[in-house]
């Protein structure tokens, strides 16, 4: 705790004081005290409380006319409660004592002038600034907690900058201040007091290149808000207006929590009494921020957008499946964005160049496109084309290196809510995928490792991708929303399911139907084939084992149990000692609600219907989901990809708050 003021007084003439409203300030009743004196009264004016501090096991509280002993352990400590409305217009008088109390041996008096300052934020979360008594330095998670939430100011309001907003030390637009966090600063107290005393509101050199902060002085105007802290500015004294109680302020991140940046920035205001040398700080007053995290959302949220990339290859133009993406965000009551082939340069795979998250405060909430280091053809597309008003862009890049398959964010995803062990992640845990632990192999750059677990709010998981081709999550797993209680369940590529079917059909008499029957680029492979081939079956058991160990990890850092997890039928093939999708990868799916748009595997046609198909429809409408395979053989597969790698979707924000999480 912070020590108190305190004041000197004297017997020879009276002294002056400023006291802060709500501030106890100590009287020093000791320094100059009457020859023979003993004991002291005390008495302040209405306006003023007097407290007499003092220790209860060595000092007796005086009763009836009694004063209180000159004694080191009583203190006097004064307070106001209300700003005067004229210089000295409040009064202590100390009196002091001898042996005999019949008579003052002197007096000392203490005339104040009470100023209220006070800075205030949102400390409660609700949206408003509220004038706050409790702690404001600090800030703490969970339903319990308190403290401001500050926004990166990330999205680009005006049309006529490039840049997002934060870059920009001048106010573009009033819109922005809807994206910033506002901060009252009480300044109420007689006009005089402050021809000798000013407001100095200042930032953490640490914090400098976090915030900005704009000074409000109303208006349509933008001249009316200028910044008065940030990079290059570290302390502002504030411009008070004769007979001004209150001045505005707004307040905007810079940027987010990373590796070297906790998420925690602070802002005070002192007044200083320039009537000194040097000038003495009277009182300070601080609060503090955290700085929003970027959020990721799961399969399980409600679509609002869906993006696809229309491309023209040696096949001819991806027409048909934009056409079967129109019609499945039609049936999910979701927009469909196209990005032109001028757009995105002939780069189809959409998923793997950016993720999309959102940001929120208790006062504004707004999605934030994450732009991967990947930087193919569509790598100008996020930052062009989908930064702007209230969407934000953030992005991390490789400083020394080039990006690997790893590092697109088709190797990025986020589970649904999950309870593990008794610990709780409301806004789910995102996966990542990486190479074997403890063995050298492809891992996401660690810039951006680094910048997913310092979110805080979504620990992230490592899971184990490097054995596949391409080297991605969404090529094994996939989550599906459900009615039911538990609200999703884990879809995991299973080449024993597949196999097992495959037998299964056989035994039936069936050995003969064939894998990619209809389609005329690929050659047929019988059940009979494709079980008698030794080595399909050794690479997809291989597969096999390596999502086994995924599935384990999984179901011990999302507190999965089987009965959580559907098995989807899947071979895989090794190239080069890595895996890729035999057939059209089905848990590869893009995920609209209860309507899921499935990679058409061209399974063996059995009594006119694909067992695989078949099969996968048996595992999931029973759970009020809608299959609608679509074929993407040509576009997407032949390429190493599938719908979700060529699809991106845009969701609701989660309606779990972030600052009420325990990490």
């Amino acid at each position: 705790m912070a020590s108190k003021r305190t004041v000197r007084l004297s017997l020879k003439q009276p002294t002056y004081a400023v006291c802060v409203v709500g501030v106890e300030m100590l009287i020093d009743i000791h320094r100059d005290v009457p020859k023979g004196a003993k004991t002291f009264g005390v008495s302040g004016s209405s306006g003023v409380e007097v407290f007499v501090v003092y220790n209860p096991a060595r000092v007796a509280e005086p009763t009836g006319k009694d004063h209180w002993p000159l004694d080191t352990d009583v203190d006097v400590a004064v307070s106001v409660g209300a700003a005067s409305k004229n210089l000295n217009d409040l009064k202590v008088k100390v009196s002091y004592f001898g042996q005999r109390e019949d008579g003052a041996l002197g007096h000392a008096v203490l005339y104040l002038t009470g100023i209220d300052v006070s800075l205030d934020v949102d400390t409660s979360r609700v949206g408003k600034v509220k004038r706050s008594q409790g702690d404001k330095k600090t800030w703490r998670w969970g339903p319990e907690g308190y403290g401001a939430v500050l926004l990166v100011n990330c999205d680009r309001d005006s049309p006529r900058f490039k840049d997002p907003d934060y870059t920009n030390n001048q106010l573009d637009s009033l819109t922005d201040l809807q994206d910033m966090s506002p901060v009252v600063l009480s300044c109420d107290g007689p006009d005089e007091i402050f021809d000798n005393h000013k407001l100095v509101l200042k930032i953490p050199s640490s914090d400098s290149r976090r915030v900005g902060v704009f000074c409000a002085r109303g208006g349509d105007s933008l001249a009316n808000y200028k910044q008065v802290l940030g990079p290059n500015h570290l302390s502002y004294e504030v411009e008070r207006q004769p007979g001004e109680r209150e001045i505005s302020f707004y307040v905007e991140g810079l940027t987010f929590p990373d590796t070297d940046f906790l998420g925690m920035v602070s802002l005070s205001i002192s007044l200083v009494d320039m009537a000194t040398l040097p000038e003495v700080h009277l009182f300070t007053d601080k609060v503090a921020f955290r700085l929003a995290p970027w959020i990721m959302t799961p399969n399980t949220q409600p679509p609002l957008e869906l993006y696809v990339c229309s491309v023209v290859d040696d096949h001819g133009s991806n027409k048909t499946f934009l056409d079967d993406m129109s019609d499945l965000a039609l049936k999910a009551n979701c927009k469909l964005v196209v990005c032109p082939k001028i757009e995105n340069r002939n780069d189809r795979w959409i998923q793997d160049e950016m993720e999309f998250g959102y940001i929120e405060a208790p006062h504004k909430s707004f999605p934030v496109v994450f732009d991967s280091p990947r930087n193919r053809g569509l790598k100008d597309f996020p930052y062009k084309k989908i930064l702007g008003p209230d969407f934000g862009y953030v992005t991390r890049e490789l400083q020394f290196s080039g990006a690997s398959s790893l590092d697109s964010f088709g190797n990025l995803d986020v589970s649904p809510p999950v309870t593990v062990g008794g610990k709780e992640y409301p806004l789910g845990r995102i996966l990542i995928g990486s190479s074997f632990p403890k063995s050298p192999g492809r891992r996401m750059n660690k810039v951006v490792r680094n910048f997913l677990q310092a979110q805080q709010v979504q620990a992230p998981v490592e899971l184990y991708s490097d054995w596949l081709s391409v080297g991605h999550v969404d090529e094994f797993l996939s989550f599906v929303p459900t009615a039911d209680q538990k609200g999703f369940r884990l879809l995991l590529a299973s080449p024993s399911a597949c196999l097992k079917l495959f037998q299964e059909k056989r035994e039936e008499g069936f050995g003969q139907a064939a894998q990619f029957d209809g389609l005329k680029y690929k050659k047929n492979r019988s059940i009979d084939e494709m079980l008698e081939d030794k080595r399909l079956r050794n690479d997809s058991l291989y597969v096999q084992k390596c999502i086994d160990w995924n599935r384990e990890v999984l179901k011990r850092e999302l507190g999965l149990t089987e009965h959580d997890i559907i098995d989807i039928p899947q071979l895989f093939v090794l190239k080069d000692s890595y895996a890729e999708a035999f057939f059209p990868d089905m848990v590869n799916m893009v995920v609209l609600g209860k309507y899921l748009g499935i990679p058409k595997p061209f399974g063996p046609i059995i009594n006119g219907q694909c067992c695989l198909e078949e099969t996968v429809r048996a595992l999931l409408e029973p759970l009020g989901l809608h299959c609608i395979f679509i074929d993407d053989y040509l576009s997407y597969h032949e390429l190493l990809g599938e719908i979700h790698c060529g699809t991106n979707v845009r969701r609701k924000p989660f309606p779990f708050k972030w600052w009420n999480v325990v990490p």
